[in-house]
């Protein structure tokens, strides 16, 4: 059974930095999709960062240059690192996980995922 876990959420003033971990459980590394979704109310669910298997990554125009997502295959782990951080960050993190398909490994299109971990609330204040 596929199963996602987020962890390493919390409260923090604006500017200040955090790693998101998402622990991955049956995922095969050149079978699997994988990225990070945030969902904040009125806003909806919209993709923040996303990697291929070949290590290909893709970033929401909003934290490109602020957070970077990388996986640990040591560890089995997707990690998504964050500086810099707004308000307009909170929001609910989730990860999700898709069967290896070349054509929508990156898709920031939360229909394309098959898989989510029950999400990590992340509060930034000002």
């Amino acid at each position: 059974q596929v199963r996602l876990v987020e962890s390493g959420g919390g409260s923090l003033q604006s500017g200040g930095s955090l790693r998101l971990s998402c622990a991955a459980s049956v995922v095969t590394v050149g079978r699997t999709c994988l990225g990070w979704f945030r969902q904040a109310p009125g806003i909806g669910c919209e993709g923040v960062a996303t990697i291929a298997n070949d290590g290909r990554t893709k970033y929401a125009d909003s934290v490109k240059d602020r957070f970077s997502v990388a996986q640990d295959n040591a560890t089995n782990t997707l990690l998504l690192e964050m500086n810099s951080l707004k308000p307009e960050d909170t929001a609910k993190y989730f990860c999700a996980a898709r069967v290896y398909w070349a054509p929508a490994c990156l898709s920031m299109i939360p229909a394309n995922y098959e898989h989510w971990g029950q999400g990590t609330q992340v509060t930034v204040s000002s």
